[in-house]
């Protein structure tokens, strides 16, 4: 693989690539499912709902996830990586703006499935691309920037929603166009890793044949690929647990806040310091992710993150609750990254789709139950217990990461480069 990546593009070329790439979590993640936790005080009460009804329509979101993360593979066989990521973005803001039309209980978890489907499509296939990048590059930072992404939605959210009260179909349908505003700004970033060519240089039929070549060897990747689960099952136990628990968070944090009386101030400053802490979150954990062996990075991401959320019941005071707030950003898109990466480093580069949309798969099964049993626990005691939920079973994640040791089965194949693997290599 050296050989490819000397030949590559400059790492800041595929760096800037991978921040436009980075509009695709901040909308199929900041956007379409985490802006969902500043509404759900508003549509508890507006809507009458109980906070299992209101984990449940975050459950519908994570089984849309689910859903979306099994047929992504058979997408991108069909219509390319590349595509594949345009139209996930396209109908993630479609959802997002169908949203705003009903509050039928029966068509908000239609639409907030859907919304999940094209957000798994988006996430999978954007994180091929920044593995690409990332391999052309030299450098993790593709990855984490891309990943960083969902910050920027998390910031816009915490900064648009809270001011619009309970205006829900306002709410909603400003999500949807920025959705599509981030789907139109982040067209031309995802290119499945192929370098764009002049047609000065080029004839059009040759770059037509190009393009025919790159898909049918992208498509052969994707159905050649090999998944490994077995092999780093300690990896894919933590991942679970960590989706399963994570999302509580981020789903009740408003709730929590608004069960407090917290003033529209904080609830805008701590949505907003989370954000930016998810943003920065690169420059913190980019080298660590790259370069510490095993699953370091990843235990040590999980602790903080444990300990972020323990922190916000351990005193609800303000500085104590934007304290939490900006440790759980600085580290929850770090998992991601850091599972990435190891996925990237214990697998041959033809496997990564099928890899990555595995342990998609996994992490979608997780966060599909996390929010309704949460919020089932929470109704019988209150929105504080969503946040020990979070505590508990990341600390249990952490534990686990510590203990597991990758198998050398899995990055076996990384020896020997087959023609799969350098046709996906140079994509």
């Amino acid at each position: 693989m050296s050989d490819l990546i000397a030949v590559g593009p400059p790492a800041r070329r595929q760096t800037r690539q991978a921040a436009r790439l980075a509009l695709g979590t901040a909308s199929a993640l900041g956007l379409a499912r985490f802006a969902y936790g500043l509404l759900l005080p508003a549509m508890r009460d507006e809507l009458h709902w109980s906070l299992a009804q209101a984990g449940a329509v975050s459950t519908a979101n994570g089984l849309g996830y689910l859903l979306g993360a099994l047929v992504t593979a058979g997408a991108v066989r069909r219509l390319g990586t590349a595509a594949t990521f345009r139209w996930g973005m396209v109908l993630t803001a479609l959802a997002l703006a169908v949203t705003a039309a009903s509050d039928a209980y029966p068509v908000l978890l239609a639409v907030r499935a859907a919304a999940g489907a094209a957000g798994a499509a988006v996430f999978v296939t954007g994180g091929v691309i920044a593995s690409r990048l990332a391999a052309r590059a030299a450098s993790g930072a593709p990855i984490t920037v891309y990943f960083a992404g969902t910050g920027l939605g998390i910031v816009a959210g915490g900064v648009g929603i809270p001011p619009l009260g309970g205006h829900l179909h306002l709410a909603w349908a400003g999500l949807g166009v920025a959705a599509g505003l981030a789907a139109l700004l982040s067209w031309t970033a995802a290119q499945a890793g192929e370098e764009a060519r002049s047609g000065k240089e080029v004839q059009a039929g040759e770059e037509a044949r190009s393009g025919k070549e790159s898909r049918f060897r992208e498509a052969r990747a994707a159905t050649a690929g090999r998944v490994h689960v077995r092999p780093l099952w300690g990896i894919v136990l933590a991942y679970l647990l960590f989706a399963a628990g994570y999302i509580t968070y981020i789903t009740f944090l408003s709730a929590y806040l608004a069960d407090r009386h917290a003033p529209l101030g904080q609830v805008m400053l701590t949505w907003t310091a989370l954000g930016l802490a998810v943003v920065a979150a690169p420059a913190l954990w980019s080298r660590p992710t790259a370069a510490w062996p095993g699953t370091r990075a990843l235990a040590v991401l999980l602790v903080l993150l444990s300990g972020g959320a323990a922190l916000a019941m351990a005193a609800p005071a303000p500085p104590v609750v934007l304290a939490s707030a900006i440790v759980y950003g600085a580290t929850f898109m770090g998992v991601p990254a850091a599972v990435t990466a190891l996925i990237k480093a214990y697998t041959p580069p033809a496997d990564w789709t099928a890899t990555l949309a595995a342990f998609t798969t996994i992490f979608a099964a997780g966060q599909t139950a996390g929010p309704w049993l949460a919020g089932l626990v929470a109704d019988h005691t209150s929105t504080a217990a969503a946040l020990a939920w979070t505590a508990i079973l990341c600390a249990a994640a952490a534990l686990i990461a510590a203990c597991a040791t990758p198998s050398g089965r899995a990055g076996a194949g990384l020896a020997e480069k087959t023609p799969d693997a350098e046709a996906s290599t140079r994509q």
